[in-house]
């Protein structure tokens, strides 16, 4: 895959190690002197282009005729705007990502201006805040569908629901299905007979809209709280 990165800041020069540790084949935009000698320490001097990533003519010295992706994730919403804009309507790029650095710019990044996806930093900053104080021990792997299902693991608690019983006689979410089990560094594919024990690492595709459901199952029972008689 060729990705054609416009931005070498944190952000850009992260995201480009990634894809070349992947094995792809990546070009990365920068103007900025301060950024590029910084990068060149980093990435190979072949994958960097020194220029204005918002301009036609050095879209096109890097090759975007033949790019698969293009990722504008520069510091300023306006500017990567006008290269997805670019990227989308002028060299029709398959894949448009962007960076929103001002939450409050987002309803500018829709497919009418050429973005197919856009990352809020702090949006998900706060997503996963919110997640990881509402969800216990549950640790999300992976995100899919723009983070409307996740690959989930969890260890099942020794006072949960789950532990001690069958998958099939488990109140599973409909929207979540137990992918593998890992006991004692061996993983088992799980069946509706398969008996979860106690710190069995539980693996689990979940719809965003279950996982609270899913980590009460795993976690430890929640007592129930009987009035007293005076009530």
């Amino acid at each position: 895959m060729y990705v054609i990165i416009v931005g070498g800041g944190n952000t850009g020069s992260y995201l480009a190690k990634l894809l070349l540790e992947a094995g792809h084949t990546i070009r990365v935009i920068e103007e900025r002197t301060s950024v590029l000698e910084k990068i060149k320490s980093e990435i190979p001097v072949e994958d960097i282009l020194a220029g204005d990533g918002s301009s036609p003519q050095m879209l096109e010295l890097a090759g975007v005729h033949q790019a698969n992706v293009l990722a504008a994730v520069t510091g300023n919403d306006e500017t990567n705007l006008v290269i997805t804009s670019l990227a989308r309507f002028e060299f029709n790029v398959p894949r448009v990502i962007a960076r929103l650095n001002n939450p409050k710019n987002a309803w500018l990044f829709t497919p009418e201006m050429g973005v197919d996806v856009f990352l809020n930093q702090a949006d998900i900053l706060a997503r996963l805040v919110a997640e990881e104080m509402s969800l216990g021990d549950m640790m999300t792997l992976l995100k899919l569908r723009k983070g409307e299902y996740s690959l989930i693991e969890e260890k099942v608690h020794p006072l949960s629901p789950a532990a001690g019983n069958n998958l099939r006689d488990l109140p599973i979410p409909s929207e979540c299905v137990i992918v593998a089990i890992i006991r004692k560094s061996r993983l088992i594919i799980p069946h509706g007979d398969t008996v979860l024990q106690p710190a069995d690492e539980v693996l689990a595709l979940v719809h965003a809209s279950d996982m609270s459901q899913l980590a009460l199952l795993l976690g430890p029972k929640v007592p129930i709280s009987r009035k007293s008689e005076s009530d």
